[in-house]
C-alpha cells in the first residue's frame, strides 16, 4: 500500500506567541523573533505512531527533509524522497508540488501536517482525484477535511489503509483571511473540497460562526461569570463573541480573536502571548474563560493556542471556566467538546464531565474528550 506524506514545517507557527496564524514570510519571521518553536512535525510524528504497526506493508512518499523525510525516518519508516527542497525554509509552492507528484504514483491516501493554508495547497494540486487526509497542525483550523488530533488521523488512516468500511466524503476546505482575522474581522471563503475518509467521532466539522441574534443571551452568560469573579484573581479569556459579551458588559476592550487577561476592575494585558502569560499568572491566582468554536467543539487547541499545555497546568483544570450558548452545544447533537493541546498528558487532564454556563445562574454538564 502507497501512501504520501507532505509536513508543512512552519504551520502553527503564529499560535502560541499570539499572531493568530502563520502565512506569509513576515509573520513566520516575527514568529521566530518572538521565540516560536515548530510544532507540525511533532504532531506529524504522532499520527505515524498510530501507522508503525502497518510499517511493513506500507511504502512512504514524502518531500526530502522537513517537509516530510525527517519524521517518516524518526518512526522507522524507509521512505520513498520526492524532489529536493532546501532544509531551512520552504513555502506554499513547495508543497503544491509535491501534492502535483503525489498523483503520480499513484496513492492510497495522502496525509498532510498544517492548517487551512495547507489546505488550500494541497487542494490546489489534488482536488479530489485521491484521498486526503489532514493532521491538524494549524492555528486557525476551520476546514473539515482535518482529524479532530493528530493520532485520530493515524487511526483513520489506519482503518482506512486495513479495508474496513470507510466511505469517503468530500468535505471543505476553507480559510479566513489572515490580515482581517487579525483585526477582528472574520471574513471567510470556501475554496473547495478534499475527499476524506469519513470516521465519525474522529473528524472534525467545519466552524460554525455563532448568529448574531444570540447575543442577549450572550449578555446571561456574561452575568453570570460576573457576579463569581472574585477580588484578587486574575481572568484569562479566550476568543470568542461570548468571552467579549464578559468584557462589554464589564465596559473594558476585548480583542475578538485574541487571548486577553482581566481583573474585576479592568484589563490587565491585551493580545498576549503564551511566554506573556506565563510571566503574568506566576504565583498569581489565576481562571481560564473559554467557549467552544461552532460546529466543531473545541476548547482548546484551535485558535487560542496561547493557552498553551504550560498555561493550563499553572492555572489547575480545577481554575477552567467554559461558557457556551446552549444551542452551540445542542448543535453537537451530543458529541463531546473537543481538546487537542499538543500534549496527550494535559489532553487527558482535561477530559471529562465538566460545568458549562449556558445561562445566568443557569449549567449543564457536558463531556469533555480528546
Amino acid at each position: 500500500m502507497r501512501i504520501g506524506l507532505i509536513v508543512n514545517p512552519i504551520a502553527g507557527i503564529g499560535g502560541r506567541v499570539g499572531l493568530k496564524g502563520s502565512d506569509g514570510a513576515e509573520i513566520q519571521h516575527l514568529a521566530f523573533e518572538l521565540g516560536a518553536e515548530p510544532l507540525s512535525n511533532l504532531r506529524a510524528a504522532s499520527a505515524l505512531e498510530v501507522l508503525s504497526p502497518l510499517r511493513e506493508t506500507l511504502e512512504l512518499f514524502t518531500p526530502t527533509g522537513l517537509m516530510g523525510e525527517d519524521v517518516a525516518r524518526q518512526k522507522g519508516f524507509i521512505p520513498h524522497l520526492i524532489g529536493s527542497l532546501p532544509q531551512d525554509t520552504t513555502t506554499a509552492e513547495d508543497t503544491r508540488q509535491a501534492a502535483l507528484a503525489m498523483l503520480d504514483i499513484p496513492l492510497e491516501l495522502l496525509l498532510f501536517a498544517g492548517g487551512d493554508g495547507t489546505a488550500r495547497d494541497i487542494y490546489t494540486s489534488v482536488n479530489t482525484k485521491l484521498p486526503v487526509l489532514g493532521i491538524p497542525a494549524g492555528v486557525k483550523i476551520q476546514s473539515a477535511v482535518f482529524a479532530t488530533n493528530p493520532r485520530s488521523a493515524g487511526e483513520i488512516a489506519a482503518a482506512y489503509l486495513r479495508g474496513e468500511r470507510i466511505h469517503l466524503r468530500e468535505s471543505e476546505v476553507i480559510d479566513l483571511d489572515e490580515d482581517s482575522y487579525r483585526t477582528g474581522l472574520f471574513t471567510t471563503r470556501l475554496y473547495g473540497y478534499l475527499a476524506v475518509p469519513y470516521r465519525p467521532h474522529l473528524l472534525q466539522s467545519r466552524k460554525v460562526p455563532t448568529p448574531a441574534a444570540e447575543s442577549v443571551r450572550m449578555q446571561a452568560i456574561a452575568s453570570d461569570v460576573i457576579e463569581n469573579m472574585q477580588a484578587g484573581w486574575y481572568y484569562i479569556l479566550g476568543p470568542g463573541t461570548t468571552t467579549r459579551a464578559i468584557t462589554t458588559q464589564l465596559g473594558f476592550p476585548k480583542t475578538l480573536v485574541g487571548v486577553d487577561v482581566y481583573t474585576r476592575e479592568g484589563a490587565v494585558a491585551l493580545d498576549v502571548s503564551e511566554s506573556r502569560l506565563l510571566q503574568l499568572i506566576n504565583k498569581q491566582p489565576t481562571k481560564i474563560i473559554v467557549t467552544p468554536i461552532g460546529g466543531q467543539g473545541f476548547i482548546f487547541g484551535r485558535g487560542n493556542q496561547q493557552i498553551s499545555p504550560n498555561v493550563i497546568r499553572m492555572v489547575g483544570t480545577e481554575n477552567i471556566i467554559i461558557v457556551s450558548l446552549a444551542e452551540k452545544l445542542n448543535a453537537l447533537q451530543g458529541e463531546p467538546l473537543l481538546v487537542d493541546t499538543g500534549e496527550p498528558e494535559v489532553d487527558k487532564l482535561l477530559a471529562g464531565y465538566l460545568p458549562i454556563v449556558v445561562g445566568y445562574r443557569e449549567k449543564v454538564v457536558y463531556r469533555i474528550a480528546f
